[in-house]
């Protein structure tokens, strides 16, 4: 290991564990809803389809918001930003807890979208002040670990909460947002002390390291775009947010349904979390090792589109076991769709900062991930629609394929752009 490759390495131990610490509370308090929602809904009468446009509406007020919460990130620095956002998401996460029909549902799920808006692109954009191209994907491996770590870990903890139900007078999904939400509001304090702006600003490290970090981000900088405008018009940030909401449209589908997915199948709520657990097992594995290939080659492109040639595969053959009746089958499949799912993040991720810099990568990552959510909005009610419809989950498993199949589709014709976007041959750098 180099003298470099040791700085940044110490420059990971200190941030990342934190910022995935971070992402999982996040990630968990996003889709818990789903876990609740196995009680929630027929205690309060809340339909399939309503349930699935309260999570689309989650989205709403995600997407309207990322590019401002983003922009001020990059103005004000990450200490004082993120301890706002923490702060402010905890606190709506919990009053979850106070939902008393469909129409509570929709106004808390909408807000908790605004609270959360600036926290995963503001974190992308956070990780390029530390880490050159080189480290990207697997520094963005590293951080996204935090969602399927939020199933492996959140699954099996939300389905014990549940079992809280009538202590203290409160609903077991009750107990699951209060004691889910309220972590956000304690480490919005912790975060003011171990998330410093920039390197200049990390007093743990000297002044050497800090030169070797701020030099070696500088040098490996190529950014084509630096002003805001100009990059929010892109056509390749455009055509990446539009990927992104193919990908969104199955990951959100699974993300909030798959708890009521395996309870169909006839597990109890206890068992529900455990299951639900397995595919993001697998999907931590899988992600590490593809974004090690990724950094390796040093190829993007292909490797965001092979992954969500996975998913799209799990998808369709999870649809076929569905309609077969084979619960096996739909578990495997689903165990394929996460790790494509999964696996796609880190190398996409990696994509805007190369023709981004300064306040246009904030901006890009922004809008990037803000178009994104279109697929987050009709995912989820896409979802519900058909399982009304229909009567069980194999059409909107097939609607799902479809959406990696979009994604996959849109990044391999970024090839046809000029510029640092354009992929090598698959085992070429």
């Amino acid at each position: 290991m180099t003298a470099q490759d040791q700085v940044f390495a110490k420059c990971a131990w200190r941030l990342i564990p934190f910022i995935v610490l971070l992402y999982v509370i996040n990630y968990l308090d996003r889709v818990n809803v789903g876990f609740a929602a196995l009680t929630m809904n027929q205690e309060l009468g809340i339909s399939p389809t309503s349930y699935g446009l309260s999570g689309s509406l989650l989205f709403v007020g995600y997407m309207l918001f990322q590019v401002p919460a983003v922009l001020i990130l990059e103005r004000f620095g990450a200490r004082r930003t993120v301890f706002f956002i923490l702060l402010t998401w905890g606190a709506i996460s919990a009053s979850n807890a106070l939902i008393q029909g469909e129409t509570s549902l929709y106004i808390v799920r909408f807000l908790l979208g605004v609270a959360e808006a600036g926290f995963f692109p503001g974190m992308v954009y956070y990780l390029t002040l530390w880490f050159p191209t080189t480290y990207r994907a697997r520094v963005n491996a590293y951080f996204y670990s935090g969602i399927p770590l939020a199933f492996v870990i959140g699954g099996p903890l939300s389905s014990l909460i549940l079992q809280m139900d009538g202590i203290a007078g409160l609903r077991g999904w009750q107990w699951l947002f209060v004691i889910e939400g309220l972590p956000a509001c304690f480490l919005a304090f912790a975060a003011l002390r171990l998330l410093p702006d920039g390197p200049r600003q990390a007093k743990w490290l000297t002044p050497e390291e800090q030169a070797i970090v701020t030099s070696r981000v500088s040098a490996d900088d190529k950014a084509e775009q630096r002003s805001l405008w100009p990059a929010l018009q892109d056509l390749r940030v455009i055509a990446l947010g539009l990927a992104y909401a193919g990908w969104q449209f199955g990951f959100y589908g699974l993300g909030l349904w798959l708890p009521q997915i395996i309870q169909s199948m006839g597990f109890s709520n206890l068992a529900n979390g455990f299951v639900t657990a397995v595919p993001f097992l697998a999907a931590i594995v899988a992600m590490q090792l593809w974004s090690r290939s990724s950094d390796a080659r040093g190829e993007r492109i292909w490797h965001v589109g092979i992954a969500a040639l996975v998913s799209a595969c799990g998808f369709a053959a999870a649809s076929v076991a569905s309609i077969v009746g084979s619960n096996v089958g739909v578990v495997i499949a689903l165990t394929f769709a996460a790790a494509g799912l999964i696996s796609y993040m880190p190398p996409f991720l990696s994509l805007p900062p190369t023709f981004l810099g300064g306040t246009a990568a904030a901006g890009g990552i922004g809008l990037v991930s803000s178009l994104g959510r279109i697929g987050a909005v009709l995912g989820p009610t896409m979802v519900g629609h058909l399982l009304e419809t229909t009567g069980d989950y194999s059409a909107a498993m097939a609607a799902m394929a479809g959406g990696q199949v979009l994604a996959a589709a849109i990044v391999l014709g970024m090839s046809r752009l000029s510029g640092p976007l354009k992929p090598a041959l698959p085992g070429k750098a």
